[in-house]
């Protein structure tokens, strides 16, 4: 009977401290966890970028977006920041917003909370003396949040924030048509669009289709009548 009600308690923390991994697909528990999927009260939409800097995939982005007058938001990754330095200043130089996807695009409910507050130390330092900016947003590998990681995050000066749209972008399956109408589906203000300018962790290529659906996602935003901003506002 202890044996059992120990095996009852330990599957119970488990599911504690995975419980937030569903936040990305369950708006319920996102706002119970104070985890934000849009931006409350923004007057316009925020396009966002996860993955990069990417030698190829990051400068097509960044091209398409200096000819549109577009500024974005760019989760970045400090492993591939300090492997592509010149990128990641590149994308502060023109008017980006960077944010913090990781040091390492690790899924954060395999980390300890130590590793989970080492890495996201890390990844701070790492894009702020790159990029000259010192980021405001935390976006997890994947979207997965522990727990522990909220805390970590938020003790770090970090905001959490998922998305409320997003384009399956990562897939080899998805195509520019598919990507640009499920990102921009019922848009409305303060929707967070997820996208990807590198493909490290996801099928090859797929940042191809991505910047290949940009310019369509930018005539439906744009057809929609709400401004492009940046997660801050800009």
């Amino acid at each position: 009977m202890i044996a059992r009600a120990a095996a009852l308690l330990g599957a119970g923390a488990g599911a504690a401290w995975a419980l937030p991994a569903l936040a990305p697909v369950v708006p319920s528990l996102a706002a119970a966890l104070g985890v934000p999927r849009r931006r409350e009260g923004a007057s316009g939409v925020a396009l966002t970028f996860d993955d990069g800097p990417h030698p190829e995939g990051t400068p097509a982005v960044l091209d398409l977006l200096a000819a549109s007058g577009v500024k974005a938001s760019f989760f970045l990754v400090a492993e591939q920041a300090r492997a592509f330095p010149e990128l990641a200043a590149r994308i502060a130089a023109e008017g980006h917003e960077v944010a913090v996807h990781g040091d390492r695009h690790r899924v954060m409910l395999r980390l300890a909370p130590a590793a989970i507050a080492t890495d996201l130390d890390r990844a701070q330092a790492t894009i702020g003396e790159l990029t000259g900016q010192r980021p405001r947003f935390h976006r997890p590998p994947l979207g997965i949040y522990s727990y522990p990681g909220i805390k970590i995050a938020r003790q770090m000066g970090l905001e959490p924030l998922l998305w409320s749209r997003w384009g399956r972008d990562w897939s080899a399956s998805s195509n520019a048509a598919s990507i640009s109408e499920m990102v921009t589906a019922d848009l409305a203000p303060g929707d967070v669009l997820l996208l990807h300018d590198a493909d490290w962790y996801s099928d090859a290529g797929c940042w191809r289709n991505t910047l290949a659906a940009l310019p369509q996602i930018l005539e439906r935003i744009v057809a929609s009548g709400l401004q492009l901003q940046t997660l801050s506002g800009d």
